[in-house]
């Protein structure tokens, strides 16, 4: 008998039993962000959300969700790679077909406004929520902070990261800060570093997430929080820089854009594990720094 594709029936099972999403992520075993003692590759599952589905020179790659969701299982089916970022549509989809267990699942709280537009910015999240994030069973919540002395909207923007910071601290989750700044500039981004790392009312479960922008050294040197690097297309320039910006103490990860999932020679596992292998030679690197430094 002819097997069925889990992913073709997840539109019926969407509309008859939706009850199988909540049980499924309450069922999922979590590997908390704290477990994790080497550096980390996440994958950026987001961009649909936020009105972008091209990758690479594809202006529609991400358009089909049913090849969306293939190619994310494909990245995680990798040892290497910790988990993913990701708004609630993708989140249940992955729950649904049991690819999420052990796996670090940092829920999305996407800003109001599309990709691209003048008001990308605006607005309060329109993804997860703090306290959604803990009720779906998630390991923490990303959300965007981007300061511009010349956007009224940044007070509101901040008061709605810090309350999030608040929330995630409270149940113990990690609040993924990722800053931008305009201009994108080190000297304007090490300043709005400085403001995201104070907000909320604790700084305990607060890791920011930063682009790789040059000199990278003293933007890193700005905070003494945990770092995730915005790794952008794993190219071989990327990657080199990857390994370069993981010497840094500060930094504890990468997360890669969806285009690592869209490599122009169609072979996504290949793509991945080439990124997991910057990773975990860094992770080599480190763990013999380590045991010659107790020794």
């Amino acid at each position: 008998m002819e097997q069925l594709d889990p992913i073709a029936l997840l539109s019926d099972t969407r509309a008859t039993q939706p009850r199988l999403i909540r049980q499924a992520l309450a069922a999922r075993r979590r590997r908390p962000l704290d477990e994790y003692r080497g550096p980390i590759l996440l994958i950026s599952a987001d961009a649909p959300a936020r009105g972008v589905i091209e990758a690479g020179d594809d202006y529609s790659a991400m358009a089909n969700r049913g090849e969306f969701l293939r190619r994310i299982i494909t990245a995680l089916q990798d040892p290497g790679v910790a988990g993913i970022v990701a708004t609630p549509d993708v989140v249940d989809d992955l729950a649904l077909l049991g690819a999420l267990d052990r796996r670090l699942v940092i829920g999305s709280m996407n800003p109001g406004g599309l990709a691209g537009s003048d008001l990308q910015y605006h607005g309060g999240f329109t993804a997860y929520t703090a306290d959604a994030i803990e009720t779906a069973n998630l390991d923490g919540g990303r959300m965007h902070l981007r300061i511009d002395d010349l956007d009224p909207s940044t007070p509101e923007r901040m008061a709605a990261v810090a309350e999030a910071v608040n929330h995630l601290a409270w149940c113990e989750r990690p609040a993924l800060v990722e800053v931008q700044t305009t201009p994108m500039e080190a000297e304007f981004l090490i300043r709005s570093m400085a403001v995201a790392a104070g907000l909320g009312n604790s700084s305990a479960y607060t890791w920011l997430q930063v682009p790789i922008i040059d000199p990278l050294e003293p933007i890193l040197a700005a905070t003494t929080l945990p770092t995730i690097i915005s790794g952008g297309e794993p190219s071989v320039e990327n990657l080199e820089r990857w390994w370069e910006a993981l010497g840094h103490s500060q930094v504890r990860g990468v997360i890669a854009g969806p285009s690592i999932l869209y490599p122009t020679d169609g072979d996504v596992a290949f793509a991945v594990s080439r990124a997991v292998h910057v990773i975990h030679r860094h992770h080599a690197r480190y763990s013999t720094k380590a045991k010659r430094s107790t020794a």
